[in-house]
């Protein structure tokens, strides 16, 4: 099948060939004919497949083919996605296939200020790129108008629910009207993902063109088990011995991805750090020092699993297990993009060996095993505690400490609820309270 057999109109066709695309990669070839036919869809596929490109090509063609209402423009498709750098991926796709097309895109996001984004709505869009954090801020305020979507798409759903946005996105459906396409897509279709499907979605033509939760094929995965206090040590030995230009690094937490930039710039080793602490200018500026190559290795939390598209990414390296198995899958779908080869390394202490049991079970297959030479890790370490949930770590006070601050919904930042009764103290009964005379 090529991508003329989907009789695509000339303009899309033409930005399609400037890309060096013809054939489509299989979410491709299953969904474009599937939203064509207008009717709700819900697709599982897994990471670098192309899936973006998947809704996007439809979605225009879609657009362009029945003209809007009214003669003044107003938001006809509203994409959902849960990161910045997610929302600033698809309006890259979108501005790429609709470069000759007459159709307007925005994207809106936390993190920056909101008054160019409302000079934007105010001149109107017709495609509506958005976290549903920031997006129900400007509902609130009155500077969208939602009342005349046709399509609604939820990019990375499962994201958004482990994110905390699920009452985001029921309020932000209930401007919506009744009467549209709505499209699904995911990495994984969890029984919450598709609970959340049969409340939003009518006799959705389901794709899924890969298992779930299974690595892309052409990612070679290897564990390094090492010590706990070596793995900085042998990061900077696998990038300087194997001469590694272009590596992205995952994290736990915000201060560790800090910490490890400082450790390998003090090894001569140029990094940067993207996490949910950093501004988006210094997010944009980060990824785009280690696209150009300016800096070699890019230290990143799990806010990037979902939101970095980097063709050529030869290496991606686990410095700390993900608590949970399936954001192990989205890392190392950042490599092995389409249809090239790349390389995840994991490095294991002994405190992530039930970490990485859980990852194999999700695979379905055990991991190649390697010790690195000079760096044997010490058997008479114990494992010692880590937490349960990334960033989920209480500060002083009660408040959890989370990586995605700037993105999740506002209720899901609030205070500790509190207690049945109020906060104050009930004053003893009078036969219990001192008498004056004693």
């Amino acid at each position: 099948m090529n991508f003329s057999d989907f009789g695509l109109s000339a303009a899309l066709t033409r930005a399609i060939q400037e890309q060096g695309y013809d054939t489509p990669t299989p979410v491709q070839a299953q969904a474009i004919p599937a939203i064509l036919a207008g009717g709700d869809v819900m697709a599982a596929a897994q990471t670098g497949t192309g899936k973006t490109a998947g809704f996007t090509l439809p979605l225009l063609e879609r657009l362009m083919a029945e003209p809007p209402k009214g003669g003044r423009r107003t938001v006809r498709a509203l994409i959902l996605t849960p990161t910045r750098e997610l929302a600033a991926q698809v309006q890259q796709s979108v501005h790429t296939y609709g470069k000759h097309l007459p159709l307007k895109s925005a994207t809106i996001y936390g993190g920056v200020g909101m008054n160019p984004q409302i000079q934007t709505l105010r001149r109107g869009v017709d495609i509506l790129v958005a976290t549903p954090g920031r997006l129900l801020d400007h509902l609130r305020q009155g500077n969208a108008d939602l009342s005349r979507v046709e399509t609604l798409i939820l990019d990375e759903a499962d994201r958004m629910l482990d994110m905390g946005f699920i009452h985001d996105i029921r309020q932000i459906i209930r401007t919506l009207p009744e009467q549209r396409q709505t499209l699904l897509f995911s990495a994984t279709f969890s029984s919450e993902i598709r609970k959340l499907a049969g409340g939003m979605l009518k006799t959705p033509t389901q794709i899924e063109v890969a298992a779930r939760n299974t690595a892309a094929e052409r990612v070679e995965q290897r564990v390094h088990p090492v010590s706990r206090g070596d793995k900085r040590a042998v990061l900077s030995h696998l990038i300087s011995d194997g001469n590694w230009r272009q590596v992205l690094v995952f994290t736990r937490t915000k201060h560790g991805a800090d910490r490890l930039v400082k450790q390998l710039d003090e090894d001569g080793l140029s990094a940067v750090a993207i996490h949910g602490n950093k501004t988006q200018a210094a997010r944009g500026r980060a990824l785009r020092q280690f696209k150009q190559g300016s800096v070699r290795i890019l230290v990143a939390t799990d806010i990037a699993a979902r939101g970095i598209d980097i063709d050529h990414l030869p290496h991606v390296v686990n410095f700390e297990l993900p608590n949970v198995p399936e954001d192990y899958v989205h890392r190392i779908g950042r490599t092995g993009r389409a249809g090239r080869e790349g390389v995840a390394v994991s490095l294991v202490c002994v405190d992530e060996n039930k970490l990485l049991h859980g990852i194999e079970k999700l695979l379905g297959n055990r991991i190649e095993s390697q010790v690195v030479e000079g760096f044997e890790p010490d058997p008479s370490e114990r494992p010692q505690p880590i937490f349960k949930k990334p960033g989920a770590r209480r500060r002083p006070g009660g408040h959890r400490h989370n990586d995605n601050k700037s993105e999740r919904p506002k209720h899901a930042r609030s205070r500790k609820p509190r207690p049945a009764g109020g906060n104050r103290k009930r004053r003893p009964s009078a036969s219990a309270r001192p008498s004056r005379k004693s």
